[in-house]
This record gives structure tokens, sequence and C-alpha cells, in this order.
């Protein structure tokens, strides 16, 4: 086996680490001389000591702006607080004073999505100077604009009930002041805080008015005289442990992790040697599950039919789960049948996965899907066995099931088998992806085939060489789907949640599992609303 796991792993280690610094050293050492933590530090301390993050799009639009908006200024991801999962959302201000790009918006509106699918608690770590003015057209505007941050605030204060903490720990200024607003406890620093529509600059040009900041908007002055604030707090340390505090109070989560389960059958680690050096050549998917699933066991679900899926239940970290993955490989037949392709989704295994979902979803069993699909059988075989209604079958099983979604790309995503095996667009709880991950239409070569064909075919019909300009074409495009399909270029467009590494494929999983579990359903779009009370009558809670 080859070392492209090993090799693409290794970059993408590099690529995080410089991103963590967020905007370097020296704006480092700026929030230090400050009296203030930086974000990473602000999260290390809120979650419980030697707990997994999750973190959610760490890779967003590190290779736009000339590199210098390091996870678009903002941290998100899932946390363990007090023992239970809650989703993190803190301002980097050593990029940019923290101030929103439109990735930005994108990245705080995915963590809102996770906490309202999961029904889990939110934390929003504050230290931001507001809109990127440079790039407002970007921010602003728009129905996923900056707006939708409140609005999917308000929905969760006012119908799910999900608790929202917000702890001001620097600027917070402009718009961006409703987000506090709108959440259920507000907390401030003393001396470092800010909180205000508008800054000493901006009140002394309206109106003429010259204020302090922390006269204005500060701690004292919002938890003593407008009463905005709650709490008023000496230092980061101190907001954070109150922050931890508020957090263990909250009544217990419905779900919690089995306490004892078996460990994999082989070590995690073993699965660098899986992959081979090709990603177009043959492996064992069996071999990914036994380093994934507890005791490497899977209960195998029509094992001897439509053997390119593989269906079946097992448990990661003790929590039972059902899973759909391709199989790699040629595939004998039954007798008097012509081998198959695997990672190719035929009708008969189309059928077989739909069946396998919907039982799934009757039983309230969480689905993960494991990637390495290059798309759905074509050609005259496959339209006459129904390829189209068993295909649409699959796809509805997939996007009607009320249970978390969870998916792993291993390798390819491709083509409409992407779409089947719960992509992106249907809405699931988490989407990981190997470093080895290779999401789009189609690999190059057959997008060369597609549009280059025919003007190739030609040439070598004629006995001729293909024309300069073809043949540059057909080099461009095979180089802009190589850097399309890599894994990094999917994390930076938000395509996947996380890049995650073999060794933590498992801990991820599980934690994500445990995430979804507080929801019982149903998991469907960026949330559901609960069953609302007659037009005019006042909903559950909110008499005043």
């Amino acid at each position: 086996m080859s070392g492209r796991l090993r090799r693409l792993a290794d970059e993408v280690r590099a690529l995080e680490a410089r991103l963590r610094l967020g905007g370097g050293p020296d704006k480092i050492e700026k929030q230090h001389k400050q009296g203030k933590l930086t974000a990473r530090e602000r999260v290390e301390r809120l979650a419980d000591p030697g707990t997994p993050f999750l973190e959610i799009g760490l890779l967003v639009a590190y290779d736009r702006y000339e590199g210098q908006a390091p996870g678009a200024g903002v941290i998100t991801g899932i946390a363990m607080v007090d023992g239970r999962e809650v989703v993190v959302v803190a301002n980097d201000a050593t990029v940019k004073a923290g101030s929103w790009w439109p990735e930005t918006i994108t990245k705080i509106l995915r963590a809102q999505e996770v906490a309202m699918r999961c029904r889990i608690p939110i934390i929003y770590l504050v230290d931001s100077a507001g809109v990127n003015l440079p790039y407002q057209g970007g921010v602003f505007p728009g129905q996923f604009g900056a707006a939708r941050i409140f609005y999917y605030n308000s929905i969760m204060r006012r119908y799910l009930r999900i608790p929202q903490f917000s702890a001001v720990m620097g600027q917070c200024v402009a718009g961006g002041a409703y987000l506090p607003a709108l959440s259920d406890v507000i907390l401030m620093v003393k001396g470092t805080s800010f909180m205000g529509l508008g800054g000493p600059n901006l009140v002394k040009g309206a109106t003429g008015q010259t204020v302090d900041g922390e006269t204005l908007g500060g701690a004292v002055t919002h938890t003593e005289i407008s009463g905005v604030a709650h709490y008023a707090l000496d230092d980061d340390a101190q907001c954070l442990d109150k922050l931890r505090e508020l957090i263990s109070r909250l009544p217990k989560p419905l779900h919690s992790a089995p306490g004892t389960y078996r460990p994999p059958a082989v070590p995690p680690s073993a699965l660098y040697d899986v992959l081979p050096a090709d990603h177009r050549m043959s492996y064992d998917m069996h071999a990914v599950l036994k380093a994934v699933l507890d005791d490497g066991a899977i209960d195998e679900f029509q094992p001897h039919l439509a053997k390119e899926m593989i269906c079946g239940d097992a448990r990661i970290e003790g929590i039972p789960v059902g899973i759909v993955a391709n199989q790699r490989g040629l595939i004998k037949g039954r007798d008097g049948e012509r081998p198959r392709f695997g990672g190719i989704i035929y009708a008969e295994s189309a059928e077989k996965v739909a069946y396998f979902i919907e039982r799934c979803d009757r039983q309230g069993l969480p689905i993960l899907f494991v990637q390495d699909v290059s798309g759905f059988m074509v050609g005259p075989d496959a339209e006459h066995e129904g390829i189209i209604r068993a295909g649409a079958r699959f796809v509805e099983a997939m996007a009607c099931a009320r249970v978390p979604k969870i998916v792993l790309t291993v390798n390819h995503a491709s083509g409409a088998g992407y779409y089947a095996m719960a992509g992106q667009g249907f809405d699931p709880d988490f989407i990981f992806s190997w470093p080895t991950g290779r999401m789009a239409v189609m690999e190059g070569e057959a997008a060369v085939g597609a549009v280059h064909g025919p003007s190739l075919d030609a040439a070598k019909k004629a006995g001729v060489d293909p024309s300069p300009e073809v043949l540059e074409s057909a080099a461009q495009m095979r180089a802009d789907y190589e850097t399309q399909l890599d894994a990094r270029y999917a994390a930076a467009r938000g395509f996947v949640d996380m890049i995650c590494y073999p060794e933590d494929t498992r801990t991820m999983l599980a934690l994500a599992l445990r995430a979804a579990a507080q929801n019982s359903g149903p998991h469907l779009g960026a949330f559901v609303l609960p069953p609302m009370p007659t037009y005019g009558a006042p909903v559950p809670g909110t008499e005043y």
C-alpha cells in the first residue's frame, strides 16, 4: 500500500497548524498585552480538559484574500462543557480585529444550524469589530447574509428553546450587538469589553458628544445602568468559569453515551495503509470499518445481494448506528451474471440501500454513510433495469429519513452517487472527509473526455496531432479538476465540516453521534419547528 494518505495528511496538518495561529505571533502578543486570551485559549479553557474538539470549518477561506483570513476570523465547533456537547462560536480578534468576512457568516450560520438540528446549547465568545467593510457586499445583504444570524438567534430563543449564552470579551459593535442581545444570558468583562450600536467615534460624528468606550458601553454600564447584560466579570478566565457554571445548571441531556464499549478490531493507525497509491485502484472497505467500528464488527444486511453496497448494524463507542458504505474493486456476480464495478450504484444496490435506510428510519437508528462512490451505472442494461427509478427511490429514502445522517468521505464522492450517499445538499448532520476525499461531478480525465473527446477522437482517426488549442485546454481542465478534487478545496468552501485524520475518525464520529442524539428528531433541514399553537394564541412560555 502507498503513503498517499500519509502524505496528504501531513500536508493538511501543516496547513492547519498555520491556520490555528490566526493573525500570527505578533497579533497574539497584542491580544495578551490587552489582558485578553486569544479565541483558541478561550475555547480550550471553556472545554472540559482532555476532551476532543470537533472544529467545523477550520480551512474555510484559507485560499482566499491572499491568506489574510485564516479560519475566516472565527472558530466554530462542538466542545464538551460539563460533560455535555455544546456548540461554540469564538471570534478571533487576531484576524482583522475579528471582523466579519463573507465566509465568517457562512461559518456562524453553519454552527447555529448544528445547534438547531441537534438541539444543543450554543455559546458565543464575542470579540469582533463588526463588518469587514471592503467586503460588505458579501456580508450585509442577501438571504444568507448577516441578518440570518439574528433570525436563527430568534428562532432558537422563541420556538426551539435552545440555550444561548453570549460572553462579550472584546468589541461588539453595530448590528453585531444583536447577537448577544438575542441570547438568554450575556456576560461581559470589565475593562476590555464593549457593546454598542455605535462606538465613541461614531457617536461623536453623529451627535457631537464625546464619551469613552467604558462609559458608553462597558461591562459596568450594561450591568448596572442599561441592564442589557447580566454578569460583569473581572477577566477572561473568570468569565469562562462563569459560563461553565451556567452550563452546569442546565437540565441534563436526554441521551448520554453508553458507559462501556469495545475498541475496534485493529488500531485506527492501520487505516493509513488501506488506501492504494492510485485513487482509482481497489481496496476492501471492510478494512476501513474494522478500524472504526466497535470490535470491527458489522452485522451485514443482505450481505450476498448487491455486494457493491455494504449495509448493516454496528456500534461506534457503544452508540448503535446503521452503516451504508461503498465497496470498491471488481465484484463477482452470481452465476451467469457479469461482474460489477465497485463504487458504482446499480439498480439492485439502490433498492437494497433504500430498504435499509427506511428500516433504520423506522427504528430510530442514526446512519453513517461511508463514501467512495463514482456514480450510478449507465448503459442499456442499467436503463432497462430501471436505474433511474431505483436511484430516485434511494435518494428519496435518504432525503426523507428523520434520523441523524453523518457522512465520511474516504476517497471518491462523484456524480449523483454523491447525492444519494447523503451529499451536503440533503442536509446531513455532519460531513467529514479524509485528506484523500475527492469531491466533484466526475474525475478530470472523464471531464476531458466529455468536453474534448470528439476533437481528440477526430484527430486520432485522421492520424494527426490534436490542435495545440485543444491540447492546452484539455491540460488546463485536468489541472483545474485536480485542484478542485482536493479535500482542501472542499473544506475551504464549507463543502465538508472537517478534514479528519484516520486516528481521529472514530472519536469525531462518536462525538457527532452523541451531539445528534440530543434531538430525537426529525433531523430534516436546518431545523424543524415544534408544533405551533393556533394562530393568535400565545406561544407557551412567552406570555409577558
